[in-house]
């Protein structure tokens, strides 16, 4: 299923660099929560097209995280900003639109697990997206340590990857929230539809299985 190429991916043209811009009222909307900006989407797609913009690589790499495979990736996010375009009219705001839009995305990401069968053969794939500030990824090398050093950081790093690619999908979906969005235990749990101390239980045994799994390497 498509969108239009304006609504998911917006052009880089000058229509843009003004999206933060355009709102009613000539407010700018990066000086608006995500919360109003989606409110405004209702009635104004630029507001949409802003978040959009906004979000777009953050989505395709956490499903890239959960499904290890590029294309699906990429057609998961496009479903989940279809969900967010069709909700636009019916939007709440009754919690963070993070919390919101990540919800939307780990219930598409562990129903599409669930229904391919999804293997976890320990195959490695990037957990290390450059960061969206720094620019700079986990596998950068660290000028202080000498060759041999770098080369077991590496290895550790991969075994991370790996064993984080092997929990179950709701574990693996909590700890990319926590690890790699930035996510608190309340935002994850509304994300997930757990209480928060289901959530606390859940990334403890996620945690403790990776302790576990890391302890000759970490």
């Amino acid at each position: 299923m498509a969108l239009k190429s304006g609504l998911f991916m917006p052009t880089m043209t000058g229509r843009t660099q003004g999206i933060a811009e355009m709102a009613a009222g000539h407010v700018p909307f990066d000086s608006l929560s995500d919360a109003e900006v989606m409110l405004r989407a209702a009635a104004d797609d630029a507001a949409y097209e802003y978040l959009v913009h906004k979000y777009h690589r953050p989505m395709i790499a956490f499903m890239y995280r959960m499904c290890r495979n590029q294309a699906q990736a990429e057609e998961l996010a496009q479903e989940v900003f279809l969900r967010v375009y069709r909700s636009r009219t019916s939007y709440a705001a009754e919690a963070k639109f993070t919390t919101w839009l990540y919800r939307i995305a780990t219930n598409l990401a562990v129903n599409h697990a669930r229904d391919n069968k999804v293997e976890r053969s320990g195959k490695v794939v990037s957990l290390d997206e450059p960061d969206e500030e720094s620019g700079t990824t986990l596998d950068v090398a660290d000028p202080t340590l000498n060759v041999e050093q770098n080369i077991l950081r590496r290895e550790r790093l991969q075994a991370i990857k790996k064993h984080v690619m092997s929990l179950p999908e709701k574990q693996r979906a909590a700890v990319l929230m926590h690890k790699y969005q930035g996510m608190d235990y309340r935002d994850i749990a509304a994300a997930l539809k757990l209480s928060e101390s289901a959530t606390k239980s859940l990334l403890f045994r996620a945690y403790e299985g990776l302790r576990e799994r890391l302890k000759e390497v970490v």
